[in-house]
């Protein structure tokens, strides 16, 4: 199975591993799609649990965050705006792609919804997936990937020298 994640162990390391992996790869030619974090900083700035993704490879971007309130616990999560993301890549898998990068297997793909038939649809064309996992997720990932998946650490450099090959094996 061509499936790798990147386990969370700081706020911000995948957002901004998958991000530059990205970049690199598509600068080579290739067809990455899934998402990415877009500009945490900036959404972040107004609070911790803000975000947006930018769907891969050239937008839209989607604030994925709902606005609840200074004083409001528990999830922000804006389901619909995350759907519209799955919704948008699995048109672009449907189009080809070489590989499929998702900032984050969470709340959603744990309940069978979000990413997860994307991801499953993805590995059974044999297209790479690469995807980040926090430590609220781990198991249901784990038991997602049967245990077949490879961890590796959020840098830029290792995540390309994991990608290269899944890529020429695809092409």
């Amino acid at each position: 199975m061509r499936l790798a994640y990147v386990f969370a162990h700081e706020p911000g390391d995948t957002a901004a591993a998958f991000f530059v992996l990205a970049e690199r790869l598509q600068a080579r030619g290739m067809r990455c799609i899934g998402t990415v974090e877009e500009a945490p900083e900036r959404y972040r700035a107004r609070h911790p649990c803000d975000m947006a993704l930018r769907v891969l490879p050239d937008g839209p971007t989607r604030p994925i965050s709902q606005k609840l309130g200074a004083g409001a616990r528990g999830c922000r999560l804006d389901p619909g705006a995350l759907e519209a993301c799955v919704s948008d890549t699995a048109a672009r898998l449907s189009s080809g792609a070489d590989l499929l990068i998702l900032n984050k297997f969470g709340k959603l793909e744990e309940q069978g919804r979000g990413f997860r038939d994307v991801m499953a649809e993805a590995l059974s064309l044999g297209i790479p997936v690469l995807a980040g996992v926090n430590a609220l997720s781990h198991a249901s990932f784990l038991e997602f990937s049967g245990g077949l998946a490879t961890e590796l650490a959020a840098d830029p450099d290792i995540l390309v020298a994991w990608a290269e090959p899944q890529l020429a094996a695809t092409g």
